[in-house]
Parts: C-alpha cells; structure tokens; sequence
C-alpha cells in the first residue's frame, strides 16, 4: 500500500529534526549567529513535541547530541501531563538510561533548569532521585559539584546518608571528616599539600586562592586530571615546561582528536607526524573495530574550504569532522580515496581556506568507480555554485537511476553534514536525490549511513517506526 501523504510529511519532519538534534548545539555556525541557531532550535523542539511526541521521545535513543538530550528531557518532564500513564513509563525509561550516558556536568545543569522553571512534579523527583542513587561515587560528586548537587538535593527533597548532608550545608561546623575526599577539601582552605587529592577543577580554584605557581601546580596536580583534561591541558603545559602532563593520545575520542591535531601549529604537525598519524588510526580503528576493511571500495569527498573554520565558538569544528572521517573510512574501508575539496593530499597539513568546488571533485569521485561514495560538507558548493547538484542529478536519473546493483554500476552515495542550517530547519542539501544526515561526531558515521537511507524518500514512516522502535530497544538493553 502506498504512503499516504501525511506519513510522507511525518518522515521528512522527524528525519529534519533528528539532523538538527545531531548537529546544531545553539552555537553560532559559520554562516548564521547563535540568536538564530537558537531559535530555529527551539521552534524545531516546540513542533516535534506537539506533533509527534512519542517519535520525540525516542530520538533520545540515536546518536543526538547532549544539547539537544538534555532540552528533550526537559521538554518532555514540562509537559509530562499530556500523556497517559504507559506513554509516561516509556518516556521514563528512555529518559533515565539517556541521563546515564551524559556527562554529570550537563545532567546537574538540567536539573538546575528545571529547578528555575518550577517542575518538580512526583516523576521529576523520582528520576533525579534514581539518578544520583546510581551516581558510583557520591562523595565525587559533592565535592566538584557541590553547589549542584545541593540545588538538586533541595529541589527533589532527597534525604541524604552519612556525612554528605553536613558536607553540603554546614561545613563549618565539623571539625574533621571521616570521608577522606571531604577531609582534603576541608584541610585545602589552609593546607597547600591537600589540594592534590582533590579533583583539577576544584583544586585550580584553591590553587589560586593559595598562590601556587601555575608550573608547579600543573606538576603536582597531573595524576587527578581525566584524560580530556589531560588532552586540553597538554600544550599549555608544554609550555610551562611541565612535560608531566601528557596525555595518551591513542585513548582519545577520534572526532575530540582530530580538533587537537587541527588546533597545532603546521609546524608541529609535521614534526610530530608519526605519532599523530599513529594515534588517529589507532582511533579509527577502535571505533571501526569488526567492521575494518568491510566497506568495498570508498571514495570520499572531504570539505577543507575556508567555511569549514566553523566559528569562535566551534573553532574548525567541520574540518574536525572531515579529517576524523578520512581515517575512520579508511579504516572501514578496503580500497580508499580521500579527495580533498582544496586539492591537498596531505590529510595531516590541511586547513580551512579556499572556495567549496564540490561539483569538481563529485565528478573526480564517481571516476574513481567506488561502491560508495561520501560527501561530508556544510553543503556550501560555490565553486561554480550549484554543479555539484547538477551532477548529483544527472548521475541519479540518467547514469544510475533505480540504484542498479550489477556490478560496476551501483553506487551508494551519502552527504554527511556537520553544520546545522537555521533558515531552512535543517542541514544544506545537495541535490533532491542523495540522502543526507547531519553528523556532529565522526565515530556516528556508520550508524548515520544507516540512518540517512531514510531521508532518500525510499523507505517510509512505517519503517522509520520500526527502526526507531529497534534503536529504542537495544538503546534500553531489551534486545540482543
């Protein structure tokens, strides 16, 4: 049975706004400022939670960005009155296992704002209330979060154990503490050697209240920092002259990596080429991990224009991207082709600059015969504008159509966007016949592969349904 037409419209609006959740952080972009990021946002949250809530919801189960979790969490908390009972228990369930995957800092931020906003209805306690019952070391917590959990505590009416309570709202009045990590907060109002116990952001607020030398500090303080602290810190520290603070590069995520390596000098780039090189594949690797070598022959078309600079306050964040996805599609990969949108053969040495020719490097691409074929861009093509749709269409309805599978013939083509477009709710196209997704993290790439089959028009709702329906299971842990 045919589509009808309201389930057509209903596919391409949850495929918008699943792109959107993934790519846009509220930030500004390149070509659009925050104010309308921001808005184009919160109209997209606002429509999708009306018109198709349960879909809404879901979404919590794909590879969305924190940002956008933590505004469908609390848009679906804020309006938990509009739906039944069952509906409600699903929600819940989607909503405490996404808080269990988000960084503790965005989920005590969340639970801040809907302190502001006045929810704190009997489903909105129970969820804060499980969440920090399951938090593995409280006492962590109390300390380098301790105004938010306290503002937490207060909100959801928790009854707290042990010293915790004392810790929180009245310190002053405990002359030691049994809990060792409270203790050394305690001794480090006026003891220099307890701040070293301490976790880094803590102990850099007393490290300035006691005066410590930055260099000094850095030195003793290295063994508390996590690894993305460690990663942050390391060129700052360098400069210090504090070689102990060195983070294990072949640990790091490959997209947060690949902002590293672009943020260095080129200088230091090709100095330090091996072990940069070694650890981007080391990366790729691990997030390819069974699948290596599985992808045929791929080609892809990388965007290192000067718009892949993205903005101050996602600085080459689009070029992060691009360069994350070379080595994970090499990984992934039998038969690679990197093309670069500048030329450039020296993946390691790239930067933004230059026009977006696209079209000129879509036609390099399909000469190359690849079974796939990627295109992650901001979709800007200028260079002349609008060939590489013309080509995209020309390929699609005279050279390709129907998706041929003989050999030789068939090539699946994809457009992985990183930059979310505010005046069109969505992220750019580049021609009607190709699927595009929006990618914020190149270790998604093959789940968004997946998922931008969908946005081709060939597969419908019932089956967008269904596959959501598969992600929120294996998401909650109810499928193999």
């Amino acid at each position: 049975m045919s589509e009808t037409f309201a389930d057509l419209v209903a596919c391409e609006d949850v495929l918008m706004f699943v792109n959107a959740a993934i790519t846009s952080t509220g930030q500004r972009e390149f070509h659009h400022g925050s104010g309308e990021q921001r808005l184009s946002l919160e109209f997209l949250h606002e429509y999708m939670l009306e018109n198709y809530r349960d879909m809404y919801a879901a979404v919590l189960a794909l590879d969305v960005n924190d940002h956008n979790a933590a505004i469908i969490i609390r848009n679906l908390l804020v309006r938990a009155g509009d739906v039944g009972v069952e509906p409600r228990r699903g929600e819940g369930r989607l909503i405490a296992r996404r808080l269990e995957t988000l960084p503790p800092q965005r989920v005590y931020r969340l639970f801040r704002d809907l302190r502001r906003r006045g929810v704190n209805n009997r489903r909105t306690r129970a969820i804060i209330r499980d969440w920090m019952a399951g938090r593995r070391d409280p006492a962590f917590d109390s300390v380098k979060y301790r105004t938010a959990v306290k503002d937490a505590v207060r909100h959801a009416h928790l009854r707290l154990r042990g010293e915790q309570p004392a810790f929180l709202f009245a310190p002053s009045g405990v002359k030691a503490f049994q809990t060792p990590l409270y203790e050394q907060w305690r001794r480090a109002h006026y003891e220099q050697a307890a701040i070293y116990e301490l976790p880094y952001t803590v102990a850099e607020g007393f490290a300035a209240k006691h005066k410590i030398p930055r260099e000094v500090f850095l030195e003793r303080i290295q063994h508390r920092m996590t690894r993305l602290e460690r990663l942050r810190l390391q060129e700052s520290a360098r400069e210090a002259k504090v070689e102990a603070v060195r983070a294990d590069l072949g640990e790091m995520p490959l997209t947060r990596l690949a902002s590293y390596v672009l943020a260095l000098p080129l200088d230091d780039r090709a100095r330090r080429r091996a072990e940069l090189s070694q650890a981007l594949r080391t990366a790729a690797r691990r997030v390819a991990g069974a699948a290596r070598g599985s992808w045929g022959r791929v080609t892809a078309v990388l965007d290192d224009s000067y718009s892949s600079l993205g903005s101050g306050e996602k600085r080459r964040r689009p070029l992060a991207v691009a360069l994350a996805a070379h080595y994970l599609l090499e990984a992934l990969a039998k038969e690679y082709t990197p093309l670069w949108t500048s030329g450039r053969t020296d993946e390691l040495l790239v930067y933004p600059s230059g026009p977006t020719p696209l079209g000129h490097r879509i036609i390099d691409a399909l000469e190359t015969g690849p079974e796939r074929l990627l295109i992650v861009s901001d979709g800007w093509d200028n260079a002349p504008p609008g060939l590489a749709a013309d080509v995209l269409r020309v390929w699609r309805t005279r050279l390709d159509p129907g998706h041929r599978r003989a050999p030789g013939q068939r090539v699946m083509i994809v457009h992985l966007n990183p930059v979310y477009d505010a005046d069109d709710f969505d992220v750019r196209r580049l021609a009607p016949g190709v699927p595009t997704a929006g990618v914020r993290d190149a270790e998604d790439l093959p789940t968004l592969v997946e998922l931008a089959r969908f946005a081709e028009g060939r597969v419908g709702l019932p089956k967008l349904r269904a596959h959501l329906s598969d992600r929120t299971a294996r998401f909650l842990g109810e499928r193999a």
